[in-house]
């Protein structure tokens, strides 16, 4: 059964065409899994939208998305993907930048990429030259850092929360209580060497897949004599076993109730005989 996505049709030859529209722009290019990518120089990242949108008829901006590489020395990746309605095909072009160094803005190619620009660096704190509008989009006010960088640490730097003193929400720098934080790097397989809460009153052997042994059974009684404790039980149906006062309740007759038939009568037993009232 196939995928229900639609499929993009292979435009055979695609990929030497647009290399030579793009000329010395063009670093690399990476056709894996039915995708294209082209790694163009930074510099000339406007140039080269400007052929892909007017000469390889691919009209769209689709997105603008960033990757964190912290080993190389231009650690970010700038993808922006491309879509052409008129091929029904997609391409990736790629630029590659540091912290400081701008990547040329395509906002006057689509007044899209605006918005998506601001989000790369709101996320990666990339900056792009020409876009007349880059602040945070996606962060709070005052936000310090950038979420999707490689290095910024998961609990963030700041924390808030609602002051009554103050009666408005107020930043703090992140305090973690050490008390209650615990670190296990142990195998699961190892077993842990530590009493599980909640198995506190279980008896436990060393190590929790090991089950504890079972307590010995008790020894017989010797010959002639009873075996284990007496059992308790009642003499009579009206001995409860809990004391007489419940007894004489659990005896005592209903006023409602029906009186029980005389044993020298007929009554109950069935309808009587014609010899029997002779």
């Amino acid at each position: 059964m196939g995928h229900s996505a639609p499929k993009i049709a292979a435009i055979p030859g695609i990929a030497e065409e647009i290399a030579g529209l793009l000329g010395s722009m063009l670093i690399e290019t990476v056709d894996h899994a039915g995708e294209l990518s082209f790694t163009v120089v930074r510099e000339k990242l406007a140039d080269a939208m400007e052929v892909l949108r007017g000469r390889a008829h691919y009209q769209q901006l689709m997105e603008v998305a960033g990757v964190d590489y912290p080993e190389r020395p231009e650690r970010f990746e700038v993808c922006y993907h491309l879509l052409s309605v008129t091929r029904n095909h997609r391409v990736r072009v790629k630029v590659s930048t540091d912290e400081d160094t701008p990547v040329p803005s395509v906002t006057h190619i689509w007044p899209v990429a605006g918005w998506l620009e601001r989000e790369v660096f709101d996320m990666y704190g990339v900056i792009f030259s020409g876009n007349s509008d880059l602040r945070r989009i996606l962060t709070d006010y005052g936000f310090k850092g950038y979420p999707q960088r490689k290095d910024f640490p998961l609990t963030g730097y700041v924390e808030l929360r609602y002051s009554e003193e103050d009666k408005r929400v107020v930043y703090e720098p992140v305090r973690l209580a050490q008390d209650f934080r615990s670190f296990d790097f142990m195998s699961p397989w190892e077993g842990a060497q530590y009493v599980l809460p909640g198995d506190e009153k279980a008896p436990q052997a060393p190590g929790a897949p090991s089950p504890a042994p079972a307590p010995p059974p008790p020894p017989a009684a010797p010959k002639g004599e009873e075996k284990g404790d007496k059992p308790k039980v009642t003499e009579k149906s009206g001995d409860s076993g809990a004391g007489e006062p419940t007894d004489s309740k659990a005896n005592a007759k209903s006023p409602e109730a029906p009186a029980k038939p005389a044993a020298d009568t007929d009554e109950g037993k069935g309808a009587a005989k014609p010899e029997d009232k002779a």
